[in-house]
Order: C-alpha cells, then sequence, then structure tokens
C-alpha cells in the first residue's frame, strides 16, 4: 500500500526547512530517516528517491540539495541505482544547459555504480528493480523480462555506460558518424531550453563551455572505468554474451569514439589507444572470457595453451613436439584409408569438425592448425609410399585425402568465417592457409614424393618456373613437355602439388610461385616441346574422339571442370558409342588422380548411374534397360578398392547406393537370355550386370556381419549403422524436403546430386525384390536356415541349381547324382549341356542359393561328396551368377558361427594342405607383432600335433575363393570374398586365419604380406586380454616416441603403415597400425573405454614419476596464476599427459563413435567416480606424490572426456550428431552437481575429483560454449555453488556466464558478492 500522501508532504517540509537553513546534510539525513521508520517505511525507499528527484529538478537544482542527495545515498536511505536511473532520465538531456548538475550526476556515478554488493539482494530489492525498469524501460528495450533483479543490475549498467557514450559522441559532433545516427536513450531536451530569469554575459558562457568540454573528458573516463573495473567489466561481458543483437552498436560506437574524440587528447587516465584496445574483440571487457582468463588455471596445469609454454622450451626438455596435438587427426586420416570400411558421412565433414574442435581445445592460431592439418596429411603419404599389394586402398588413396579432401577441408574453414558470426579478423584464416602452406618448405623430410607422382610434381614446379620467368604456356603444351627438354633441372616435391591444388580451388594465386625456394632457377626460353598429343585440350577445342585420344583421356585427368562437364554433356546426349567412351573416360584417371575436380567427376558418375527417365518414355520396362551398356561401364569403371574409397571420402556412399538399388532392381528381374552387344563384339548379359551391380553394391555396408553384433548403448556403432536402410536415411537427409538447414559448401553439394537423382526421399520398400533378399539375408545371419518347401518354385530352382553345380560329378559308373539336404533331395543327369542352367532371374536364383549350398555342404559332411567336387560346384555357381557369391557367404557367416559342422582336415589329399608355409607365416606373424609383446601359439604341426583344420563352412569357402584367378575380371568379386573370407576366419578358433592365409600365399605369392598381416590382426580378435595388451602397446609407443625426431609420438604409433619394402622385409608394425586395422571386427567393444581409461591413468602415473623429479613436486604450489615450480619440466610433462588423454579419446571414438561417447559420459565416467580408486603411488610416497598424481589424472579426465565428447558431436551446434548432446550432457553434469550437494558419495581421491569437475567445466567453458547452453539452469547453479566451495569463484563465474539468460541474474548477483 502506498504510502499516505501527507507523510511525504512532511517530508518535502523539512527538506525544504533544512534548505532554507543551509542546515546539515547528516542531520537532515538522520531526521528523514527517522521519520520514514515511524511511518513503517522501510529503507531504502524508491518513493523517497522519487520525491528527492523531483524536488531538485529543476526548481530546486541547487548545491546544498546534491549535498543532501548524496548523504541520503551514503546512509543507503534511497536505492543508489534507482537515483542514478531518475537522474540520467533528466539530466542527461539537459547537460548542456546545466553542466553542474551533470557533473554532479556524473560524480554520484564515479561514487556509487561502481559498488555492487547488497544491489541484488538488498532490502526492497524487487521494489527497486522494478521501479529501474520502470524508469529506464529496460525490458522494452533489450526485451527481457524485468523478474530477475540480476539482469537489471546488468541491463541498468549496460544502458548507463551506453547513455554516457551516446551523449559524448553527441557533444563531439560524432554522433552522426555511427550508422543509425540517433540514439535509443534520451540524450537530448524533449522541449526548447529557456534559461529563464538567468541572464548569461560572454564571462558565463565561456564559463559552462569550459565545463562542459570539462564534463565530455569526465564522461569519456568514465566510461574508461567501466570497462576497466573488475566487477563492471564483468557485467559488461553478461551483456555482450546474452544480448548479442546491441552488442555491435555498443561497439561501433565506442571505436567510434576511440577513434575521434577530441576530449580524449585532454584527459590524463585515458589515451585513444586505450579505449580503442577496450572497444576491440581482445578488450579488457572480454579479457575476463574464460577462454583466455579462467582457463589460465588449467592450461597451467596441463601445458594445453601454446601462449603459456613455447613450443621450443617444450622441446628443449624432452617432451613432446608441437605436432603432438594433431594426433587425433594423423588417427582419423590413416583410420579413413582401411579399405574394409567405407563411410557413410563425408571426410571432408569429418576432418572439418576434427580441426575445429582441435584448435578449440588446443588453443592454438588457425596457422597453426593448417600447418598441423597439412603434416599429418603428408605424414599420411609418406607412411605408404609403396602399399603392400592386396585387395586394400593404395597410394591413390592418400593422394587423394591430401590434394582434394585437405584443400575442400579448408575451403570450408575459410567459407564459414565469412557466414558465421565469429570474432575474427575478416579473411584471416584465407591469409593463416598461405603462410602456412609457405612454412611447409621447411618439412624437406615430408615433402619428397613417391615415384608415381614424381613426373607430376617436377611439372608443377616447371609450371611455376616458366611463369616466374615470364613464359605463359597451356596445360597441353605441359602435358607434352619432357622434363629432359627444360634447360634448368625442375625438382619438383608434395608442396608444388598442394599449392597447385589450393590454387586450382581459388586458395592461392600464382603469387605462390614466387615464394623464396619455391623455384631453384630461371628460363629465357619455351623449351622445344613434342608435336601435341591428342587430348582433353583437343577434346575441348571439339576433336573427335578417336581411340588414341579416349586413351590419352583415360589415362590423363582432366585439367578443369570445364573438360569434365563436356564429357559428361557427351555421356548424357551422345551417341551409343560416345557415351560408352565418355563414361570409360570418367572413371579413368579423373576419377583416381584428377584432384583438383575430382569430387565432381564422381558426382558426375553418380548421376550418370541413375538418370532421369525421359519425358517421351513410354515403354513397359524400365528405361535403365536402353542403357545397360553405359551403366555397366560405369559399375566396372568403379569397383576398383580405390575407386570406392574416393567415393566414400566424398561422402558420396549414401547416393551410390541409392543409384545402384534400382539398377540391382530392374537387372536382378531379367531372365539372363536379354544381352547387349559390347563395342568389341562380346555380349553382356543381365546376369553380369546385376552381379557387378550387386558386388559394388555389398561393399558399401558390412553385408556379412549380423545387423546388432556392435550395438552400444541405444546408438548403433559407426560399423553397424552402414545398412541399406541407414544409407538411404543418410542420403534423404541431403534432399531440401528434409527441412535439415545445410549450412556448408559439401552438404549443399551432396544435396544438389541427391535431387539431381530424385527430388523424392527414397526408402527401401521401393525396391521389393532387394528388400526380400535383404530380409531372407538377415534372417540366415541370424537363424538356422529353414522354410523350403518342397512342390514350391524355389524348391525347383534349388534342384536346377544343384544340376547344375555338379554336372561333371560321378562316381565310377554312376551317372546321377543325388545330394539331400534336410527337407530336400534332388537328382539330376551329369551331362554338359548348357541348357542346364536355370533361365531365370537373377533373385530368383539368389533366393535358392542358400538351400542350394546347404544340401552341397550336407551332403559332404556326410561323404557323398567329395571336397573338390563341393569346390567345383560352388564355382560353377559363382561363374553362373557372381552375385550368388553375397548369399554364399550370408550362408557360410552364418553355419561357422553356429559351430555345428564338423571340422575338415587340410591334409593336401581331401582339402588343400596349409604346410608348405604354415611356419613361414607363423615367423612372420611372430614380428609383425613384435612391438605388441602378444604371444601366439605355435601354428606348424609336428609329429605329436594334430592336423591342420578348419570348420567345414569355412574350408568350403577358403577352397572356393582360391579357385579365382588374381586378375582384373575377378578382381571386384575377390574384393567382396576376400574380407568376408578373413572375417569368416576371424571369427573362428585360432589359428584359422593363418591356415586360410596360408592356403592363399601359395596361390597369390605377391599377396603375401598383405595376408600374412590379416592373419595377423585376428590374434587380437579372440582374447580382450590380447587387445588390451594392443592398447598398451599404443601408449607406451606414443609417450615413449613422445620426442620431436618422432614428431610428437605419432611416429612410434603409426610408424611407416605396413610393407615389406622396410628393413628389407616385413618388419613390426607400429601398434597404432595394428589397432586401427582390428578394431572394426572386435565385438565386445564396450569394454575398450574402461581399459583406455585404466591405460590413461597408469600413463598419468608414469609421466609423473619420470618426469617431474619430486624435489620440484615437493615445492609445486597454488599461485594466483595457477601452478608453478620448474614450469619447464612441469610443462613438459603435462603434454605428455594430455597426448595420452588425446591418444585415449581418439581410440574411444574410433572404435564405438557416438554410442561409445555416450556409455562413457553416463555409465563409465560416474562409475569410475564412485569406485574405490585410490593412488598407490601416493600410499608408497607418503602422500606428495600421490596427491599430484591424482589431481594430475583428474586433469588428464578431464581433457579426455571433453575431447571425447567435441569429437562425437562437435563443439558447436552444425553437425546432425550434436542433437544427441544435450541428453547425454545433461545427465553427466547432473551426475557432478548431485555428487558436490553431497547426495553422491564418491570413493575415488578428492583430488582426482576435484581437478576433474575444475578441468571439465573450465574447458567447457573456455572451448565449447554452445555446451553450456544445453544444460539446465538449476544444474548450473548448482555446479557454480559447489566449485565456490572450492574458492573457485572465477570458473563458477564464468559457468553461469556461459549459460545464457536464465544464468544471467545469478552471474551478476555473483559478481556483485566477490571481493
Amino acid at each position: 500500500m502506498a504510502a499516505p500522501l501527507t507523510m511525504w508532504d512532511g517530508v518535502l517540509e523539512i527538506t525544504q526547512m533544512a534548505q532554507a537553513k543551509v542546515g546539515d546534510p547528516l542531520l537532515w539525513a538522520l531526521q528523514i530517516s527517522s521519520n520514514l521508520s515511524c511511518s513503517g517505511i522501510s529503507l531504502p525507499s524508491p518513493e523517497l528517491a522519487n520525491v528527492l528527484v523531483s524536488y531538485i529538478c529543476w526548481d530546486n537544482n541547487v548545491p546544498i540539495m546534491w549535498k543532501f542527495l548524496e548523504k541520503a545515498l551514503v546512509l543507503k536511505i534511497v536505492p543508489p541505482f534507482l537515483i542514478l536511473a531518475l537522474l540520467s532520465e533528466r539530466v542527461i538531456p539537459c547537460r548542456r544547459s546545466k553542466p553542474v548538475a551533470y557533473r554532479l550526476y556524473m560524480e554520484l556515478l564515479r561514487r556509487h555504480s561502481f559498488e555492487l554488493k547488497g544491489q541484488i539482494n538488498g532490502p526492497n530489492h524487487e521494489k527497486v528493480m522494478k521501479s529501474i525498469d520502470g524508469v529506464l524501460h529496460l525490458s522494452e528495450i533489450f526485451g527481457l523480462e524485468a523478474s530477475d533483479p540480476g539482469i537489471i543490475v546488468v541491463e541498468f549498467l549496460y544502458a548507463t555506460v551506453w547513455q554516457l557514450l551516446d551523449a559524448s559522441l553527441d557533444d563531439e559532433g560524432l554522433l552522426e558518424l555511427a550508422s543509425d545516427k540517433k540514439s535509443m536513450w534520451p540524450i537530448k531536451p524533449q522541449d526548447m531550453e529557456i534559461d529563464g530569469h538567468e541572464i548569461f554575459d560572454e564571462i558565463r558562457m565561456a564559463h559552462n563551455e569550459k565545463l562542459h568540454n570539462l564534463n565530455t573528458v569526465m564522461a569519456v573516463e568514465l566510461i574508461g572505468r567501466f570497462l576497466q573495473d573488475k566487477k563492471t567489466s564483468k557485467i559488461l561481458y553478461l551483456a555482450r554474451h546474452n544480448l548479442p543483437t546491441h552488442w555491435p552498436r555498443f561497439i561501433e560506437r565506442l571505436q567510434l569514439l576511440g577513434a575521434n574524440s577530441s576530449a580524449l587528447k585532454s584527459s590524463k587516465v585515458l589515451t585513444s589507444e586505450d579505449l580503442l584496445r577496450l572497444a576491440s574483440d581482445k578488450c579488457t571487457v572480454l579479457t575476463h572470457e574464460p577462454k583466455q582468463n579462467l582457463l589460465q588455471n588449467f592450461h597451467a596445469v596441463t601445458g594445453l595453451m601454446s601462449p603459456l609454454v613455447t613450443s621450443s622450451a617444450v622441446l628443449s626438455d624432452g617432451g613432446s613436439s608441437i605436432s603432438s596435438l594433431w594426433l587425433p587427426l594423423d588417427l582419423a586420416l590413416e583410420d579413413a584409408m582401411d579399405g574394409y570400411q567405407v563411410n557413410a558421412t563425408s571426410s571432408i565433414e569429418i576432418v572439418t569438425g576434427l580441426v575445429k574442435s582441435l584448435q578449440a581445445m588446443n588453443g592454438t592460431t588457425w596457422h597453426d592448425t593448417f600447418v598441423g592439418l597439412w603434416i599429418a596429411a603428408l605424414r599420411l603419404v609418406q607412411r605408404e609410399r609403396d602399399p603392400i599389394e592386396g585387395p586394400v586402398p593404395r597410394l591413390d588413396t592418400r593422394l587423394c585425402m591430401l590434394l582434394s579432401i585437405i584443400p575442400l577441408v579448408v575451403a570450408e574453414l575459410i567459407e564459414e568465417q565469412k557466414s558465421v558470426d565469429i570474432n575474427e579478423v575478416p579473411g584471416s584464416r584465407r591469409n593463416d592457409v598461405v603462410s602456412s602452406i609457405k612454412l611447409l618448405g621447411d618439412y624437406h623430410s615430408l615433402l619428397s614424393p613417391p615415384h608415381s607422382v614424381l613426373s607430376l610434381a617436377n611439372q608443377a614446379a616447371a609450371k611455376a618456373m616458366l611463369l616466374v620467368s615470364g613464359i605463359s604456356v597451356g596445360s597441353a603444351y605441359l602435358d607434352c613437355l619432357s622434363m629432359n627438354e627444360m634447360p634448368v633441372k625442375c625438382s619438383g616435391n608434395m608442396r608444388h602439388l598442394i599449392v597447385e591444388a589450393c590454387i586450382a580451388r581459388n586458395l592461392l594465386d600464382t603469387s605462390a610461385y614466387f615464394w623464396p625456394g619455391y623455384v631453384n632457377g630461371h628460363i629465357n626460353h619455351i623449351p622445344n616441346a613434342p608435336p601435341q598429343m591428342p587430348g582433353w585440350s583437343a577434346f575441348l577445342k571439339g576433336a573427335p574422339l578417336t581411340p588414341i585420344m579416349i586413351n590419352a583421356m583415360v589415362s590423363t585427368p582432366a585439367s578443369s571442370l570445364a573438360e569434365l562437364e563436356k564429357v559428361f554433356e557427351l555421356a548424357v546426349k551422345g551417341s551409343d558409342d560416345e557415351k560408352i567412351s565418355a563414361a570409360t573416360i570418367l572413371c579413368g584417371a579423373s576419377l583416381l588422380r584428377g584432384w583438383n575436380i575430382q569430387e565432381h567427376t564422381a558426382q558426375f558418375i553418380t548421376r550418370l548411374l541413375s538418370p532421369p527417365m525421359p519425358a517421351d518414355y513410354s515403354g513397359d520396362e524400365s528405361h535403365l534397360i536402353s542403357i545397360a551398356l553405359i551403366l555397366n561401364v560405369l559399375i566396372v569403371g568403379i569397383a576398383p578398392v580405390d575407386c570406392v574409397q574416393v567415393f566414400s571420402l566424398h561422402g558420396l556412399i549414401p547416393q551410390l547406393a541409392c543409384s545402384l538399388m534400382p539398377i540391382c532392381e530392374v537387372f536382378g528381374s531379367c531372365v539372363p537370355d536379354v544381352s547387349w552387344k559390347l563395342p568389341t563384339g562380346d555380349e553382356i548379359s543381365a546376369h553380369a550386370v546385376f552381379s557387378n551391380a550387386f558386388a559394388v553394391l555389398l561393399k558399401l555396408w558390412r553385408f556379412n556381419h549380423p545387423p546388432l553384433e556392435h550395438g552400444v548403448g541405444d546408438v548403433p556403432t559407426v560399423g553397424s549403422q552402414l545398412t541399406p536402410e541407414y544409407l538411404l536415411l543418410v542420403r534423404n537427409s541431403y534432399l531440401p524436403s528434409s527441412g535439415i538447414v545445410l549450412n556448408d559448401q559439401t552438404k549443399r553439394r551432396l544435396s544438389e546430386v541427391a535431387a539431381s537423382s530424385s527430388p523424392h526421399p527414397v526408402f527401401l520398400d521401393s525396391f521389393p525384390k532387394l528388400k526380400c533378399w535383404y530380409r531372407q539375408h538377415q534372417k540366415c545371419i541370424a537363424s538356422a536356415l529353414s522354410g523350403l518347401v518342397e512342390g514350391t518354385p524355389v524348391h525347383q530352382t534349388v534342384n536346377l541349381l544343384l544340376t547344375m553345380m555338379f554336372r561333371k560329378m560321378n562316381r565310377g559308373s554312376q551317372s546321377v547324382t543325388t545330394i539331400n539336404s534336410g527337407s530336400s533331395s534332388s537328382s539330376g543327369p551329369g551331362n554338359d549341356d548348357s541348357s542346364l542352367r536355370p533361365n531365370l532371374p537373377s533373385w530368383e536364383i539368389l533366393e535358392a542359393v542358400p538351400f542350394a549350398v546347404d544340401a552341397a555342404l550336407t551332403a559332404c559332411a556326410h561323404g557323398r561328396l567329395y571336397p573338390r567336387e563341393l569346390a567345383t560346384g560352388l564355382k560353377n555357381l559363382a561363374d553362373f551368377l557372381p552375385a550368388c557369391l553375397a548369399t554364399i557367404v550370408s550362408y557360410f557367416s552364418a553355419e561357422v558361427s553356429r559351430g555345428v559342422w564338423k571340422p575338415a582336415f587340410m591334409n593336401g589329399t581331401d582339402w588343400p594342405s596349409p604346410a608348405a608355409n604354415l611356419s613361414n607365416v607363423e615367423d612372420k606373424i611372430k614380428k609383425i607383432l613384435a612391438a605388441t609383446g602378444v604371444d601366439i601359439p605355435s601354428l606348424a604341426a609336428g609329429e605329436s600335433s594334430p592336423a591342420a583344420t578348419l570348420p567345414l563352412p569355412l574350408a568350403a569357402f577358403a577352397s572356393l575363393t582360391i579357385t579365382y584367378k588374381i586378375d582384373k575380371t575377378s578382381e571386384r568379386f575377390l574384393n567382396l570374398a576376400g574380407p568376408a573370407l578373413e572375417s569368416l576366419a576371424a571369427g573362428c578358433p585360432w589359428p584359422c586365419m593363418p591356415i586360410v592365409a596360408s592356403l592363399w600365399t601359395q596361390k597369390a605369392k605377391r599377396w603375401f604380406d598383405f595376408l600374412v598381416f590379416s592373419a595377423s590382426r585376428t590374434v587380437f580378435l579372440h582374447s580382450n586380454d590380447a587387445v588390451f595388451q594392443l592398447l598398451k602397446s599404443c601408449f607406451a609407443a606414443t609417450l615413449s616416441g613422445a620426442s620431436i625426431s618422432s614428431n610428437g609420438g605419432v611416429g612410434a604409433l603409426l610408424g611407416h603403415g605396413f610393407g615389406s619394402h622396410f628393413c628389407g622385409g616385413i618388419s613390426p608394425v607400429a601398434p597404432g597400425i595394428l589397432y586401427l586395422r582390428v578394431y572394426h571386427s572386435i565385438r565386445d567393444i564396450e569394454f575398450i573405454t574402461e581399459e583406455i581409461i585404466s591405460l590413461m591413468m597408469h600413463s598419468v602415473t608414469q609421466v609423473a614419476c619420470t618426469g617431474l623429479p619430486k624435489e620440484r613436486l615437493g615445492k609445486l604450489k597454488r599461485t594466483r596464476n595457477g601452478l608453478q615450480c620448474g614450469q619447464v619440466s612441469l610443462a613438459a610433462a603435462m603434454t605428455r599427459v594430455k597426448l595420452a588423454a588425446s591418444l585415449g579419446a581418439s581410440l574411444v571414438c574410433l572404435s564405438g563413435g557416438l554410442g561409445l561417447v555416450q556409455l562413457l559420459f553416463k555409465e563409465t565416467l560416474p562409475s569410475w567416480f564412485i569406485s574405490s580408486y585410490r593412488s598407490e603411488q601416493g600410499e608408497e610416497d607418503g602422500g606428495s606424490l600421490g596427491g599430484m598424481v591424482a589431481m594430475l589424472r583428474g586433469y588428464a579426465l578431464a581433457y579426455f572426456a571433453v575431447l571425447c565428447g567435441a569429437f562425437a558431436w562437435g563443439i558447436g551446434n552444425s553437425c546432425l550428431a550434436s542433437k544427441r548432446r544435450p541428453k547425454v550432457l545433461r545427465a553427466h553434469m547432473e551426475f557432478l552437481a548431485s555428487a558436490l550437494d553431497g547426495k553422491i558419495s564418491l570413493g575415488c581421491d578428492s583430488a582426482t575429483w576435484k581437478s576433474y569437475v575444475s578441468g571439465f567445466v573450465s574447458l567447457m567453458v573456455g572451448c565449447t560454449p554452445p555446451w553450456v547452453l544445453d544444460l539446465e539452469p538449476d544444474v548450473l547453479i548448482r555446479l557454480s555453488k559447489g566449485l565456490r566451495q572450492w574458492n573457485e569463484e572465477e570458473l563458477a563465474l564464468a559457468l553461469l556466464g556461459s549459460g545464457g539468460v536464465n544464468t544471467m541474474g545469478t552471474a551478476a548477483e555473483l559478481i556483485s558478492e566477490m571481493q
């Protein structure tokens, strides 16, 4: 209820009497306070504030009244912020006519606006804040509800500084230079100012003008103080962080004032440079931002921030080189080279997200980040300059990563700077790219080109030399130019190829040719080149395609998109022969080595595989039938492993699958006598087209693995996500109709490709035949074969297949073959009549294949069929319809896992024998595994050892595969059968895979290294102990090899990849390579995380014990700037701790993807902290070393956890995976908050817990601030309370300040209470 009016009349009466007598302000204030208290008015009184300001302005604008007002503020009988708000509304507009009042107002600001304590939670605070909001209309201006007093305080101080800023700009005539040219605050009088009865002479006017100028100086100085003061600057940071729409206008005005103010020249406490520094993005207002200040303590411990510890200091102390920061990049790039695994997500997107996460987490500059990226990609190429022979990606895939994917990643990062509101200088990233590539010239050992691209590197160097010498030539001339004809030797390296790739994508220009040392001389005349051969240049000029030109264009990549587009146009609109020629050209060198246009080549191929139906098409059959020849050329052309990997790296696997599915559906429904004649005169049948397409399609997911085999939690792992349904869902997500915002170039490009084939979503139901096979395939893997009913069409097809398979079989005088299988029996004549081949569509044959193979295997198991006859029959089936291999694989995979078949003795009589080289395989496996310390049982059969045996289904499949020739025709089917055979053998008891490898090495001697390496990998699939030993070797290699000579642990972890070209034969394989080639097949993936954490904790102990002398540990103490004691040694040791954490995070994310990271946060980490885990080292050392180790373990876990989250979810909200983050992160932070509240008892060391929580929060606030916005305000407030109990006020404030508007008020309250 409002106080009676007569009481306020009494207040005015007392005031008037005291004013007339010029009484003591203290006595007046005490009398007013006493009267109000007696009347039941609580103090400070908002009503009194209104009464006094209204009384002074302007009828009683005299010095004594300002003294009364000051005393009322001192004695807290009026709320200071409300008084200042009321005065600002009245005084600032009249500052020119009433300069004394303006000065007195600013003096009150100086004395009372910086005292924040008690302003938010003081008496009458809700009423006071509501009054302030009403006076200044803060809610209306800033768009926030006036319910939280803390928010009102932030808005009030923000508004106060802004009012002073606009008034100062207006006084100096600078406001007109602002973009909006007017203020949103009342800084000018509403009515014409009339001086009343005062008479101003020239002296008085001069005095007022002088006072006005002094006031402007004082106002500018006050602005500077608000920006510099510890508390108010933090309040302004909250405004900047939570009111971002207004901040650019505010900063613009600050910069305008700093650059043009004449008042600053008169100031003795603030210069123009000071104000401009404060107004910059790195101003004092923002230095309290967590990443710059609040993480200082964390980084001082862990050595994460390069400004705190220079790389030279780290290296001089024996720690990791700076390249150790990018170890996760090396692992991710190497992982992408696994030929057994394709990815539904573009490597451009994966690497871009990884680079952004590492840049944020490491706090490096973009220059250093780009250097790290280039070096990691160069190491990838150098790691296997001459890869082993076998059905695995070769050098082309690695060069694709370096010269196509990485430039596209760099382009994405540059584009992001243009499109996203980030605090960086425009164009700075592009400049950093230039400087990073320029710096690569210092890394000579990484720049040596592999032999296969040496001529291309030399050609790039020659091109630069010609341009530097002022000679301009075209690409056609360079293609024909021999390096021997150059008057100066042109020695090119990998940097020349990188520069050319970046110039082609407009990341660099030809000024790079003039870098010091880029070319090694000049020439004065154009070298003589041989006559130009017909090729790309002639084709672009209109020359017709000839066999010589086609061969030249197949073997040489296109140099421009225009050349490629013309070939694509020919493939769409040309004659039938031209279409085939164009398809052949697209699948040639332009796909594998056209790095500058590679993504366009792959997209054109994908579009040709899924052509739209012509508008005038009226046939009953599919329009795809009429273009069978070109489709087959394309399918065969992209079948090699390296080609499939190119599609994978560029993110085209989902669309490729979507393009192949209708081809399989259509041609799998055609009878085999439908055929087409090739230009060579040969014919190709519908069966062949289907088999070729089906073989490529099945490479796009792990079809021979159970669909739920690798599920983790409620999220499947990356490997098991690759199902037909998942691939189509990913493809559909790129369509404009999906509603997903595509905010980068790569996704927009993929969207165009998807929409070009069909603008509508595609589902597996669109392909009923394929879906039927897929369901049968899943059923076959998951359960025993059943369901064949005698007399049905499927049963009849089984009989036909068995007759065809064993048509040449006879037993002495028998001419009839009879094979029984469960519910079926088949018999037929044993002649070689081609009419015995079923004239059925492929889908009908595939449906019957499992039953036919089951019948054959059963007959062999019961002695009615010799093993050689079984192998021959299976080969006959696969030759008739190569696509049958897929179903054979499905059946054998299921039967092996059931373990019901008797073993087959590989004795050389019934079955092929591995004895000839089994001992040699054993020796090589031991040598390969030498670096891991893993023991393997002896393989060679001695006198007392049983003969080598294999499960019957595996023996049958191995016998089938070794019947294939290793040539280009069989390659695409061996690429399908090879991984399946390895997976099949790996799932069987040891030593099945070495036996299979021994059989195969007898046939394919040049694949010996690959086969032995494959056999060595399976050691880890039979024992979790062996996997643990491998992981232990990874950590030991990384940390023991963390020196400058080995590139920060990368060299020891990944070594030279695998190959027999080192050390004169097979050498031990680096443990990291082994793990990257093993983890996809580890079934019990959940145990990996716990083992990695265990090894990480052990590594921390080892680093602390060996890297920090005990006498230094004892002297370690906490200071205001963090932990100090022997900083170089401490920093070096902590860099190694961080290296161990980054290795652990990389292995977790690679092994289990989103699912394993989710499990880490929701279960593994909480369980680890709750369990009783004490520092054994601490007990032995009396506690001093143990306490230090415990603390470092917490920091290591924090870095590990945040890095896992950053890799899985990204640091922002741009990737789809980030949508999973809030739920998981909220659960984990609720656990932290509950433990801090005392609701959960912890078993871990208290130092570990404290350092984990503070480290995790520090990294989250400083490196991944969008994560904080995912959390509930209540949890943030509880966390901040717990941090304050540990005297972590700055960190608590940073957490609240990053929590958005919902925690801004609490953050302001914390600031106001800080000492």
